[in-house]
């Protein structure tokens, strides 16, 4: 995933600048550059980014006074040739501030502050659906792998978990316990006894689901409903 950016300046040079040392970072993708706040304005109402190179000092409105006006901050990184408004910049939250002329060794500097930023809030942030977990059977931990089970049955206060390339797990816990367990995009329950995994079934007939292994399992009329949206009856 690219970080999408624009860049404003009233300097036509500086703006090159900003173009060929932006073309040295592939998961940087400058859209469009703007010699005039204005229409760098109207374009981030329009379409929002994810970075805005900015300069403080132009002529119709000031870099600050640009970004204050913003209800959709991006990151900003703010380009000017005076130091004296690098204290207004940081008061923005601002990512970083580039004294002109800019380097290449202080815009890679930059780039990786923005990238690790980007990363945080894009995608570290993001919870991560979880690949296994863990039953207690035969006296220890057992970690059962999402993508090896095949279906799960209740037996009254017991589970026995069907793997795909194991023998089945017995642990003592409810059904509906592990149900919490597992991603609902990944398994249903079918029956009062039986959680499935989708990608096992290869058929569906009436009530009932039929799975690649063989295993022919009921569908209770409780969860029918789900069983249609699956077959788009």
């Amino acid at each position: 995933m690219k970080i999408k950016a624009i860049a404003i300046d009233d300097e036509p040079l500086a703006l090159e600048l900003i173009r060929n040392y932006a073309a040295q970072f592939p998961a940087l993708q400058l859209l469009q550059t703007f010699d005039d706040a204005l229409s760098g304005a109207e374009f981030l109402r329009c379409r929002p980014v994810d970075l805005l190179f900015i300069d403080i000092n132009m002529p119709d409105i000031t870099g600050i006074d640009l970004v204050r006006s913003l209800d959709e901050k991006p990151m900003v990184i703010f380009t000017t040739a005076h130091k004296r408004f690098a204290h207004e910049g940081f008061e923005l939250e601002a990512l970083d501030y580039l004294l002109k002329p800019i380097s290449m060794e202080r815009f890679s500097r930059t780039m990786q502050k923005t990238m690790a930023q980007y990363h945080y809030k894009h995608v570290a942030a993001v919870p991560r659906e979880p690949e296994s977990f863990f039953v207690y059977a035969e006296y220890k931990q057992v970690r059962i792998w999402l993508d090896e089970v095949e279906y799960i049955e209740s037996l009254e206060d017991y589970i026995r978990i069907h793997l795909v390339n194991a023998r089945p797990v017995l642990t003592l816990m409810p059904l509906k316990k592990v149900l919490e367990k597992l991603p609902h995009d990944r398994f249903r329950r079918i029956h009062r006894s039986y959680i499935v995994a989708v990608r096992s079934i290869c058929a569906i007939a009436y009530r009932k689901v039929l799975l690649h292994s063989g295993a022919t399992l009921p569908v209770s009329s409780t969860y029918a409903d789900g069983i249609r949206e699956w077959s788009g009856k």
